[in-house]
């Protein structure tokens, strides 16, 4: 049997929840709002109706409500899209993980490795409503070291199951990728177009993210991080229409970071410098770049913030520069560890048409969420304080609500009012 992500799957999958977890009409009043494409109402209204947003704009809702809806309040709070990770290892996650994710504020993620059939499977868990999560987008893995026919063949088995996505594959950075390599990525880019299937690679080297997007290749799931962008590397990521999904704090360091969630990485506070998975820095870093005398130089952390801006200023339209996090340590710590890196080159404004827009283009899903417009799905989080202020990305650490296709998921606000009480067993 097929199994798709089709919006009509995820509607189905939810109409047996609980009243707390269906589609809520709902008006979110005296909120502050950033769009996600680039304009920001002061205060305003957005009503949400259907598990869409039916309107959105400044003003308040009346005391009569003509809208006929339950009112949330939102004052000193922010209104801003529901954040979109476009590439993170997700196949292996349980339930607390999931809702740990929404709960740091990623209503989308693909999940970009491992086997298609686990993917879907949790995709299956989030849909049926078994699990409380973002919305899932399965990836399948498609092996770049066969034949041109076999990884054909492998493209054409994710299509029949329904997946609309490569897992990364991974091309060879260094010196660059070999020419075997760039004939299969070919075949699986012609046969993908032909079925329906995006295709999404592993290119951690300036030559290698060239190479791809030459292939034709216009989704890319890392910033190069082996070297420096040129001007005309990145000039030809944008005059292909391609779209990097950040990954810019790979190689920053944490410091003092005590991580208390499900995927909780418990590190010593002894002011030591450490790779984001809590070893070391710069000597774990996976595939760190290395001196004449095999030292870690941490170079990584370097690289990718200034091809970050090099990428993003290519394009007149900013469009090139998405967001993903491709690490599993606590979400809220994780989301940190990116702002971080990301607010170095990046305003607060641009930080949400990364996040928003342009990761919903990276996925596929312009169409449907990535900015608080009508007609799109109402993924909103209020967020406590305002993210457009100085150190606003600490604001964006603080989802107070989180809203998925109209479904309040989660409600951190100590007024919040209570659940109905559950209706006694007949």
């Amino acid at each position: 049997m097929k199994r798709t992500l089709a919006l009509s799957c995820v509607i189905a999958g939810l109409l047996s929840l609980p009243a707390t977890t269906t589609a809520q009409d709902v008006a979110i009043t005296n909120v502050r709002i950033v769009v996600g494409t680039g304009s920001v109402i002061d205060s305003g209204t957005i009503v949400v109706r259907g598990g869409k947003i039916a309107s959105v704009g400044p003003g308040t809702v009346s005391a009569s409500n003509p809208q006929g809806v339950p009112v949330i309040n939102g004052a000193g709070m922010t209104a801003v899209p529901g954040y979109i990770d476009g590439h993170k290892h997700v196949n292996n996650f349980n339930a607390d993980q999931m809702r740990s994710l929404l709960e740091a504020g990623t209503t989308t993620v693909l999940a970009g490795g491992g086997p298609a059939e686990q993917n879907l499977a949790l995709a299956e868990h989030i849909n049926k409503g078994e699990w409380i999560g973002p919305r899932v987008i399965p990836s399948g893995t498609v092996n770049l070291r066969q034949t041109p026919a076999e990884a054909r063949a492998a493209v054409q088995a994710l299509a029949k199951m329904g997946v609309k996505h490569t897992g990364e594959i991974a091309l060879t950075p260094e010196p660059a990728p070999p020419q075997s390599e760039i004939e299969t990525l070919k075949a699986i880019v012609d046969e993908a177009k032909k079925v329906g299937v995006q295709v999404n690679v592993h290119a951690v080297s300036s030559p290698a993210m060239v190479a791809a997007v030459d292939a034709g290749v216009t989704r890319l799931v890392h910033l190069p991080n082996k070297d420096f962008t040129s001007y005309d590397q990145a000039d030809r990521v944008a005059q292909t229409g391609s779209i990097v999904a950040g990954l810019i704090a790979f190689g920053a360091p944490n410091i003092d970071r005590l991580s208390t969630g499900p995927a909780a990485v418990q590190w010593p506070k002894d002011n030591q410098v450490r790779f984001r998975d809590g070893r070391p820095w710069p000597e774990s870093i996976a595939g760190a770049n290395r001196d004449a005398k095999g030292r870690a130089t941490g170079t990584e952390a370097g690289y990718t913030i200034v091809n970050a801006r090099r990428i993003w200023d290519a394009d007149p339209m900013h469009s090139t520069m998405s967001y993903s996090t491709d690490q599993n340590a606590d979400d809220v710590v994780v989301l940190e560890h990116e702002l971080k890196s990301f607010s170095i080159v990046f305003s607060a404004a641009d930080l949400f048409k990364i996040i928003g827009p342009n990761s919903a283009r990276f996925v596929g899903m312009s169409d449907q969420i990535g900015s608080l417009e009508t007609g799109k799905l109402a993924d909103i989080l209020l967020l406590d304080g305002n993210p457009m202020e100085r150190d606003g990305i600490y604001t964006m650490l603080k989802a107070k609500v989180v809203i998925k296709e109209g479904k309040v998921l989660v409600d951190k606000r100590t007024s919040a009012p209570a659940a109905p009480p559950a209706r006694p067993a007949r």
